[in-house]
């Protein structure tokens, strides 16, 4: 009679399983309060057209920098509902490889008119970013977690950048801003109206637009920048004056 001797893969004798899946929470920033702009209406607008390494890149990225970008920017620009009208237009939000290096970039303009067209106002904010690219041989996690990080670093960037830009070359439209659901501030004892300034201590400039490859998460020593503020520390505000 003859014996037939069957041999088990190694790893199903040792119980092996599959690593689970890293997992990448959603950039939406919901934490952040909205600043809210002296118009009605209140328009996002996505200009921006990948090239082929861009979109293939953004494929593979759990937060695409586009479709985050626009979702923040619907969420944290709000019209208060005075008359005017407001178009905030997403010019860029890329990830692209260029030889050994990952390099991101974002820029948004914001366009606003009164209802008669007499008084406008124009701002942009502009990030970017670059690290090394993971090498050929890593893991499609590597390349995710990379693109991810990039993507984290360059909207923590924006959220800092574009309300320094909006209190800085904007003031007058801005009404208020505050956490959700808390009541809009008191008017002025003067003129009854909103104040037109940004209700939470004003940033100083941004130290540069250019975030650094290896992101710190510094302390918040600052007593003039807002805890909620992500990356609030001073080395990723700047300790400078606006310019």
């Amino acid at each position: 009679m003859k014996k037939f001797l069957f041999v088990l893969p190694l790893c199903a004798l040792a119980g092996c399983s599959t690593p689970p899946a890293q997992t990448f929470q959603p950039l939406n920033y919901s934490y952040l309060p909205p600043i809210v702009l002296k118009v009605s209406s209140l328009n996002v607008v996505n200009n921006y057209v990948p090239t082929p390494s861009q979109a293939t890149l953004a494929g593979k990225n759990p937060a695409p920098p586009s479709s985050t970008l626009q979702g923040v920017l619907n969420r944290r620009l709000v019209p208060s509902g005075q008359p005017g009208t407001g178009t905030v237009t997403i010019q860029t939000a890329s990830i692209d490889q260029v030889g050994g290096n990952l390099i991101g970039q974002m820029t948004v303009d914001v366009n606003l008119a009164s209802a008669d067209g007499q008084a406008t106002g124009f701002t942009e904010a502009s990030v970017s970013a670059s690290q090394t690219a993971p090498d050929s041989d890593a893991t499609q996690d590597d390349m995710r977690a990379a693109l991810y990080g990039m993507t984290k670093r360059m909207m923590d960037a924006m959220n800092v950048q574009l309300q320094y830009q909006i209190q800085h070359n904007l003031p007058n439209w801005v009404s208020w801003t505050a956490a959700p659901g808390s009541a809009a501030p008191a008017a002025s004892a003067a003129g009854g109206a909103s104040t037109g300034v940004i209700q939470a201590t004003p940033l100083t400039a941004p130290a540069s637009t250019q975030t650094a490859s290896t992101p710190a998460t510094p302390a918040n020593t600052n007593s003039a920048v807002p805890n909620y503020l992500p990356g609030a520390g001073p080395a990723a505000l700047g300790q400078g004056q606006a310019q």
